[in-house]
């Protein structure tokens, strides 16, 4: 039986096979499927997923109100534990300003090593006006940008990513975002423009 790990590892399979394959999963299967990605995989599937439509705030808050959260499920590839590995990215829009404001997100990084680390909140905002970040993907999770309004209900205390040990994992970083399938999207990370061959794939829940 075909199986997420199958398609990617199949040079024939293209990003729309991908996507309908985990369309027609429910949310536990499809999270399950996901969170078994290693690295080598993690960087095919972004590869493929250039080919995907381009994605776009709603795909990470829905029809969600403003300071209303949404979770995504995680694994990156960072060399840490396996358990250190799994975490949520938690997303909400912010309460509308009246003054035109460009479209954007807030979110901050949920997880076993919050509480070390910290939240690692960030910004995340269209591409499109940079061609050389919507190559890299049409979303920007901006670890330069923090949150300047108010956040969901229950989020921790907003605090710069050179805060403690964050400046080790968030400070001066982008994670740029590509579209897998309807709930499903992966990111690359860049450090100061860096590309670091780290990726996270993200699951969002019903």
């Amino acid at each position: 039986m075909t199986g997420l790990i199958d398609l990617i590892d199949d040079e024939r399979a293209g990003i729309d096979a991908i996507g309908a394959y985990l369309d027609g999963l429910e949310a536990k299967p499809r999270w399950l499927e996901v969170k078994q990605l290693d690295r080598t995989r993690q960087r095919t599937l972004y590869e493929k997923a250039a080919h995907a439509a381009p994605i776009d705030i709603a795909h990470f808050v829905g029809s969600a109100g403003p300071r209303q959260e949404v979770i995504h499920d995680g694994v990156n590839t960072l060399p840490v534990p396996g358990s250190w590995q799994r975490f949520q990215k938690r997303f909400c829009r912010p309460e509308p300003n009246g003054n035109g404001a460009a479209v954007r997100l807030f979110g901050y990084n949920e997880g076993p090593s919050r509480r070390l680390i910290g939240p690692g909140f960030f910004v995340a905002v269209p591409t499109a006006e940079r061609p050389q970040w919507s190559a890299r993907g049409g979303i920007v999770v901006d670890y330069f940008q923090i949150p300047d309004g108010a956040v969901a209900d229950g989020w921790p205390t907003v605090v710069p990513n050179d805060w403690r040990l964050q400046r080790f994992v968030y400070h001066e970083t982008r994670d740029f975002m590509r579209r897998v399938s309807r709930d499903v999207s992966i990111g690359a990370a860049f450090k100061r423009e860096r590309p670091l061959d780290h990726y996270f794939v993200l699951c969002r829940r019903p």
